[in-house]
């Protein structure tokens, strides 16, 4: 069962996080799609709060005896997907930038020897021109 204390913890600091993360999308910190996993994960905590009942159905359930211990449990889950899930992303930018970076590099050393060329062929112009 949560006391009334730990409810409206729960209640504020889930609001916090809710305004918090609008102000950011607002402001253009922070994608929609980020910012939705942390207005979601508030809202379930406010729901929790609001209704302990539904809560220690699902500790219950869970054979959980301590409602907190199940929300703890619960968010613990959540973030733990939260950074699966960056580290996927993390992993995918890297191998994009390895790409990118050998990409710009084949490129630069194309520039260079089209100008390698160029060059070498100014002087074959300017040495004919000479000779004539």
């Amino acid at each position: 069962m949560m006391t009334p204390i730990f409810r409206c913890i729960l209640v504020m600091v889930s609001l916090t996080t809710m305004a918090f993360m609008m102000r950011k999308i607002r402001q253009a910190k922070v994608q929609i799609e980020a910012a939705m996993f942390w207005v979601i994960m508030a809202l379930i905590l406010v729901v929790f709060s609001l209704f302990p009942s539904l809560a220690d159905a699902c500790a219950g359930l869970l054979g959980i005896y301590s409602t907190p211990n199940f929300l703890f449990l619960f968010m613990i889950f959540l973030l733990m997907v939260k950074v699966f899930g960056m580290t996927l992303q993390v992993s995918e930018l890297e191998s994009r930038q390895k790409e990118l970076v050998q990409m710009l590099a084949l490129s630069e050393k194309e520039r260079e020897e089209l100008e390698g060329r160029l060059l070498s062929l100014l002087k074959e112009t300017e040495v004919d021109a000479d000779v004539r």
